[in-house]
């Protein structure tokens, strides 16, 4: 099982930290690997949409939502592979200097994906840096 924690703290109000940054239409702004970022269900605070990646690949994902306690969190729904599984929390914390947004990843790489828990856990680390800085410009400047 692999295991990835980054965050952030974003100088602006939780509510607008949680609602930008849950809003899956516009993930492929805020993910620059995403080319496409589309909700294809709501209930309640249960959200189903899809991501497509820039090499082509997409997937459905679901999402709930919860704001009151101040986390979301979502698991790959199908195809999971190049995954076993992969399930993601994003946890809020408001501070003085702003809301530390933090993500946690647990997942397992399929056997027969070509890469391996270790590779796919240092892309995901770089990545989520890099995308963390994304969502702070973007809401900032919101």
């Amino acid at each position: 099982m692999a295991h990835t924690v980054n965050s952030i703290v974003i100088n602006a109000p939780y509510e607008k930290v949680f609602d930008l940054s849950n809003d899956i239409s516009r993930w492929k702004e805020f993910f620059q690997e995403y080319t496409e970022s589309d909700v294809l269900e709501k209930e309640d605070n249960k959200l189903t949409f899809k991501l497509t990646h820039q090499n082509g690949n997409s997937w459905k994902s679901q999402r709930l939502l919860f704001k009151e306690y101040k986390f979301a969190y979502a698991q790959r729904v199908e195809p999971m592979f190049p995954f076993e599984y992969m399930k993601i929390m994003w946890i809020y914390r408001e501070l003085p200097q702003g809301v530390e947004m933090k993500w946690i990843q647990d997942f397992k790489m399929d056997k027969g994906a070509k890469v391996n828990d270790e590779q796919v856990e240092a892309t995901i680390n770089k990545h989520s840096v890099d995308n963390l800085k994304r969502f702070k410009e973007i809401i900032e400047k919101e």
